[in-house]
């Protein structure tokens, strides 16, 4: 099978021709076509390249084809991706008939009927949601797929996933700030410190990116913070990161329930070791609160910290329980997604740029060992093991089918 975006080949008929082939691959001698749809997956407002990414792309002599309004939830329009060179469709068929598809989330089975053998497909994967049928046709259509939750930078990070994770992290802090004032049947309350009166008290759980970030936002407004995580590692850097004023704790049940009787704010973002999020507070705790307090569980798009949790949309995002308001709306980066889609598009314009100035995908997989880790399939094989095991499919080692035998 050829590779979608690989360089022209050509033999060279003196060391300064060599040269010459050598920069001219260097300078992108061949063109990318790359198709952006637009996302119907619900509550989905995030759109992966921004206007001004895509300009860059066309610059280098790529061709975009983006789906009218796929960026219109992210507040850009179809005229900001024209004058910057993208072709603007109404055709999705057009669409998808690029050598790369780049998405937000999975496609679906119609999204895949538009699909060619041979496409290049960056995506995220959502594996504990994944339609075995889908991976079949997948696998059928012989497609290269990314899953960009997956992919890792030299240190071993997963920068998408870290990205998405600040941001909810942020996010939730605001949230927590809307609904803990009368506008939103809150108590009232400006969440922060104020002179003369006691500052809120807020509670996090987990002490990953999301808990790091959520703590940076409610310390940011003079909040009094204390963060429970079992992982002590995470513990000890978050205290080095905002001193020992901040309150850490591992998950000890009766030091836990009496921090979340005492919060007006409880954020939810702890992920334990599996791929469901444990349950942590029980709803006695969540009864123990005091009324009107507000509780947001991040960790809903896994199944919730908290037993009462109760899956909500952007629409109707909030209900009460025990007198406690909950948040339980999933995948909060759409939330601003503006914002999430220049973050995405700053982490995915250097790779798209990488793999063409590689010498394409296959070239680019021998190279980055990230790349690889994010490579779910290749031609025609599953690449992933887990996915393998999940699903009872045959396994290929893809550092073998590159060409890394160490």
């Amino acid at each position: 099978m050829t590779d979608p975006i690989a360089s022209p080949k050509t033999a060279p008929k003196s060391a300064t021709e060599t040269q010459v082939q050598f920069l001219k691959k260097k300078q992108h001698s061949h063109t990318l076509r790359m198709g952006i749809p637009k996302e119907i997956t619900f509550q989905e407002n995030r759109v992966p390249l921004s206007p001004s990414a895509v300009g860059y792309l066309v610059g280098l002599g790529h061709e975009i084809i983006i789906q009218a309004g796929c960026g219109l939830a992210a507040n850009f329009s179809d005229h900001s991706y024209s004058e910057n060179g993208a072709i603007v469709t109404d055709n999705v068929r057009d669409v998808y008939l690029s050598d790369v598809v780049l998405k937000i989330d999975p496609p679906t089975l119609e999204e895949l009927g538009f699909m060619k053998p041979g496409q290049l497909l960056i995506s995220a994967l959502q594996i504990n949601q994944l339609d075995g049928l889908l991976l079949k046709q997948l696998l059928d259509k012989k497609i290269h797929a990314m899953a960009y939750e997956f992919i890792e930078d030299e240190s071993g990070a997963l920068p998408l996933i870290r990205a998405m994770s600040e941001i909810a992290g942020t996010a939730s802090i605001m949230i927590a700030a809307e609904y803990l004032n009368n506008t939103h049947i809150g108590k009232g309350e400006l969440l922060g410190g104020f002179a003369g009166v006691p500052p809120t008290q807020v509670v996090i759980l987990g002490a990953g990116a999301v808990g790091e970030f959520a703590t940076k936002a409610a310390t940011g407004l003079g909040a009094n913070v204390k963060i429970f995580d079992n992982d002590v590692y995470r513990l000890r850097r978050l205290q080095k990161t905002f001193g020992h004023h901040l309150y850490t704790s591992t998950l000890q049940p009766q030091t836990l329930q009496s921090a979340v009787q005492r919060a007006d704010v409880l954020i939810g973002a702890y992920s334990g070791k599996h791929h469901r999020s444990p349950v942590v507070v029980t709803k006695e705790m969540i009864a123990s609160m005091k009324p009107n307090s507000v509780v947001i569980d991040v960790a809903i798009d896994r199944g919730g910290n908290f037993e009462t949790s109760q899956l909500t949309s952007h629409e109707n995002p909030v209900f009460k329980k025990y007198d406690v308001i909950h948040y339980c709306v999933p995948n909060i980066p759409s939330r601003v997604s503006r914002t999430a889609s220049y973050a995405l598009s700053n982490l995915f314009t250097p790779m798209l740029e990488e793999i063409v100035t590689q010498g394409g995908f296959s070239e680019a997989l021998k190279i980055n060992r990230g790349l690889r880790r994010g490579t779910y399939m290749y031609k025609g094989s599953l690449t992933n093991k887990q996915l393998a095991q999940k699903f009872g499919l045959p396994f290929k080692d893809l550092d073998l089918m590159v060409g890394i035998f160490s």
